[in-house]
């Protein structure tokens, strides 16, 4: 009998512990689906690149509030996005050509990868997110990266509580929750593996 009480405990701990693995792979998931980030690579790691880069970055950035306009939902703001990426891609050639820079401007929405990033209280995590993304040149330097929607880096951008009570507490206390994101990590790479 007790080797069957032992069973039955160990079944609902295991049990527990799944339910909020799920779960914390569910707000890792809605979190990744429900960003766009802005992501700028310079040309090459040179300094005078990566000033360039800054500069697209604050010409976009002081562009935004006229791109994004009316924009509420991610998906307001990818297809947006798509209908002002020549209008975006021109303001960026523009700010290269005044400073003497010719190199090709290109832009693109796209699904990535990023490494855990940090940016200002928040860290995210790693995974893939959409990205608007804008290559200076052959776009093999440091980048700059934020977080477009919910507008976190927009000048427009207001503290409306974007997300929820855990998955703000995700985002500002990642340390706490290292051992669910290794979870998580390994879990996606043996699906992956399984998937193959």
């Amino acid at each position: 009998m007790r080797k069957l009480e032992i069973a039955v405990v160990l079944g609902i701990i295991m049990t527990i512990a799944w339910a909020n693995f799920a779960q914390f792979r569910t707000t890792l998931s809605n979190l990744k689906n429900g960003v766009l980030r802005l992501h700028i690579l310079a040309d090459s790691d040179s300094q005078e690149d990566q000033d360039l880069k800054l500069l697209v970055r604050d010409t976009l950035l002081s562009h935004s509030e006229e791109l994004f306009a009316g924009c509420d939902t991610l998906e307001e703001m990818k297809q947006r996005a798509i209908e002002e990426k020549e209008t975006i891609r021109l303001l960026a050639q523009d700010v290269l050509e005044k400073h003497g820079c010719y190199d090709k401007v290109t832009v693109q929405l796209v699904q990535m990868e990023f490494d855990e990033r940090q940016y200002e209280e928040i860290t995210m995590p790693a995974g893939a997110y959409d990205a608007l993304r804008i290559l200076i040149g052959e776009g093999k330097g440091k980048n700059w990266w934020c977080v477009m929607y919910p507008p976190l880096c927009l000048p427009a951008a207001s503290d409306e509580g974007w997300f929820d009570a855990e998955t703000t507490d995700i985002l500002t206390e990642p340390e706490q929750y290292e051992v669910k994101f290794k979870c998580v990590e390994l879990w996606d790479k043996l699906m992956e593996k399984i998937d193959q």
